[in-house]
Formats: C-alpha cells, sequence, structure tokens
C-alpha cells in the first residue's frame, strides 16, 4: 500500500495535472499562460524602452542648456525623427518660425499657439509612454477571476466524479481539486506581476511626463520673453 501511495504522488506533476484536466479547464490554463507570457514582455520591454527615454532627455537637456542658440538646435533636430522633448522644441519652434513669416502682430495669439503646439506634442509622446499598459491594468485584474472560473469547473468535476463512483474517496476527488487549484495558481501567477508591473511603470511614465511637462512650460517662458523682444518694436513703430 505504502508503495502505491509513493507510485500515484510520484506521478502528480504539473504536466500530468494539465493533461488530466478537462477541456475547458485546459483553456483557461492555456489563456494564463499566454497572459503571464505577454506581461513579461511588456514589463521588460517598457522597462527598456523608458531607460532610452530617460537618456534622450538627459542628451537633450545637456545640449539645449549648453548655449547652442535655439535656430541651430531646431535646424539640427528638424532634420531627424525625435521623441520626447526634442519633439516638444520642434514643434513649438516650427510654430515660432511659421507664425513670424506670416507676419504675426499679436503676442498673445502667437503664444497660445506656440503652447498648443506643444500640448499636442506632449500628449502624443505621453500616449507612446503608456502604450500597452492598459493590457498590464485589464490583465492584472481579470486573471484572478479566470483562475477563479477554472476553480469552480475543477470543483464541478470533483462533485461529478464523486456522483459517478458512489464514492468520497480521496483519490476520486483529488484530481479535480489539483486542477481547480492549478487553475487558481496560474492566475495569481498571471495576475500579481501584471499589478506590480502596472504600478511601477505608470509611475515612471507618469514621472517622464512630468518632466516634458515642466519643460515645456520652461521653454514656453523663454519664448514668452523673446516673443516680447521681437514684437513690442515692430508694434512702437506701427
Amino acid at each position: 500500500m505504502e508503495q502505491v501511495g509513493l507510485a500515484a504522488t510520484s506521478d502528480v506533476t504539473l504536466w500530468s495535472l494539465f493533461m488530466e484536466a478537462g477541456l475547458v479547464v485546459k483553456l483557461v490554463m492555456v489563456g494564463l499562460v499566454a497572459a503571464s507570457i505577454w506581461t513579461w514582455a511588456i514589463i521588460v520591454d517598457k522597462t527598456m524602452s523608458y531607460g532610452r527615454v530617460r537618456r534622450r532627455l538627459d542628451n537633450f537637456e545637456e545640449i539645449f542648456w549648453s548655449g547652442q542658440s535655439l535656430e541651430e538646435l531646431y535646424r539640427t533636430l528638424s532634420e531627424q525623427k525625435t521623441t520626447g522633448m526634442g519633439a516638444i522644441f520642434v514643434a513649438a519652434m516650427r510654430e515660432w518660425k511659421k507664425s513670424f513669416e506670416r507676419g504675426a502682430r499679436t503676442p498673445i495669439g502667437l503664444q497660445q499657439r506656440i503652447e498648443k503646439a506643444m500640448d499636442v506634442t506632449l500628449a502624443r509622446e505621453s500616449e507612446e509612454l503608456e502604450s500597452r499598459l492598459g493590457s498590464l491594468a485589464t490583465i492584472g485584474s481579470a486573471a484572478p477571476f479566470i483562475g477563479l472560473f477554472g476553480t469552480v469547473v475543477g470543483i464541478m468535476t470533483s462533485f461529478q466524479a464523486i456522483a459517478g463512483s458512489q464514492s468520497t474517496n480521496l483519490a476520486v476527488v483529488a484530481p479535480g481539486i489539483a486542477e481547480a487549484l492549478l487553475a487558481t495558481a496560474i492566475g495569481l501567477l498571471a495576475a500579481i506581476p501584471a499589478v506590480i508591473g502596472y504600478n511601477k511603470l505608470s509611475g515612471d511614465a507618469n514621472k517622464i511626463t512630468s518632466r516634458m511637462e515642466a519643460f515645456a512650460d520652461e521653454f514656453s517662458a523663454i519664448l514668452s520673453r523673446q516673443i516680447d523682444e521681437k514684437l513690442q518694436p515692430r508694434q512702437a513703430a506701427e
């Protein structure tokens, strides 16, 4: 009897539990494993992406505050694809140049157009930073309930086995209960990293966005002073 019990115990592996599970429970497990893989792919990709964004912001700030003229910096950046602060800077300078080429006369209108151009670019950059984070939130909230569904199906299987065999022996109900617990465990395995990753990455995205917003406000103040310097002599002459 002891040898039989040891043999039965050695046969109970995660793979054997999966293979012996019903079709519905198998689909639940496969879906949760796929969600877990997708979660880790997003976490790794976003972590590396945010690291690159921070380095670009650092490089741009170093160049911007080095004393290089705005016109020269604009010519350099306008010829290449820019992101982050660089994209905000290019959008503002492009609107600045267009407005003066068309004979801008009111500083308030010019300032509003520049700020609107920066706001649109900032919103686009923020949306790019937060892309796919919604998937983490969805997986984090839905995975435990999907695992619970697999648990319910596994327990129902156990009750059906009891009814069919007319026995309450543990050997009869154990497979269904094990399947149920495995589905719950996989659901938590998918949900916990998704929730932690979402909270961490959302915080990182907000910090990067706040940093770009601070630059946009600062650059808007710089351009506002230059607008006054350019338009006041023109208005006085008129």
